[in-house]
């Protein structure tokens, strides 16, 4: 009751209009001033700054044109592998001869290239169609390699013309070589299926791998040369691996997109 009357009191009295009025102290309007500096720097830098992303995504060196499985034309028993794996071959080359109830095939190549696997051996059995090789479509054994980046269908719009991608190559040690470096060739706008991915690479094992997280976009990176190196090819350390890389090897490529302002993702 006593603080009731009190408050009654106060709300009749009139205004105390005698009392000294308290202005901010000095240390307020310093954490003021900083606080509206800092929000104008940041308003400048969301406008005119810019901030860099990448992708990363699962890669493969190869030759630029890709591989294709050699598959028999007949069925029957393997009686002679006529080529060695790594070897280089020209079209129509032999390959393996197989004996059918007709008498002795000979599964020859079709296009010149590299054999980069050899799945028939001596005494097998093979049905019509079954793949007994893969051959990289290689003219030349020096002949520069590519790596091919497969990225998520939503990242292609992205990625610039001539991006930077870091490459780790998974048989070289990163720690001590560090990453290959490359620039982005093309880019191929629509998706792919596994079997468009086999048939580019000749294993279907990899075609599955690739798009187990959904149908991806090849990126065809052009690896940077140098003649400092062993592998003929620039890394981020100065020498790179004491060894040439061979295509078919996996890696995981980073590119870089393209630099967006941070207004842009406050906008619409």
């Amino acid at each position: 009751m006593q603080f009731r009357q009190q408050a009654l009191a106060k709300l009749q009295s009139p205004e105390e209009l005698d009392l000294p009025v308290r202005f901010a102290r000095p240390q307020g309007w310093l954490v003021l001033s900083v606080t509206v500096v800092a929000m104008a720097a940041a308003s400048v830098w969301a406008v005119t700054g810019s901030v860099t992303s990448t992708v990363s995504a699962p890669a493969i060196l190869t030759h630029g044109q890709g591989s294709y499985v050699l598959q028999s034309p007949v069925a029957g028993q393997v009686t002679a592998v006529l080529a060695k794996q790594g070897q280089q071959v020209p079209a129509d080359a032999p390959v393996l001869k197989v004996r059918t109830a007709r008498g002795e095939t000979v599964v020859r190549t079709l296009d010149a290239g590299r054999v980069s696997a050899l799945a028939a051996t001596v005494g097998q059995i093979i049905q019509t169609g079954a793949n007994v090789a893969a051959v990289e479509k290689v003219a030349r054994a020096q002949d520069p390699l590519y790596a091919t980046v497969y990225v998520p269908a939503e990242n292609a719009a992205s990625i610039p013309d001539d991006a930077a991608v870091d490459l780790t190559v998974q048989s070289v040690p990163t720690q001590e070589y560090g990453v290959l470096r490359g620039h982005v060739k093309s880019v191929d706008r629509s998706a792919q299926s596994p079997q468009q991915i086999s048939a580019f690479l000749g294993d279907s094992q990899l075609g599955e791998q690739f798009t187990k997280k959904g149908r991806p976009v090849a990126v065809t990176v052009r690896l940077d040369k140098s003649s400092a190196t062993k592998s003929g090819y620039r890394w981020s350390s100065a020498d790179g691996p004491p060894y040439k890389l061979t295509s078919m090897t996996l890696a995981t490529g980073s590119i870089r997109l393209a630099d967006q302002r941070p207004v842009d993702w406050l906008l619409p």
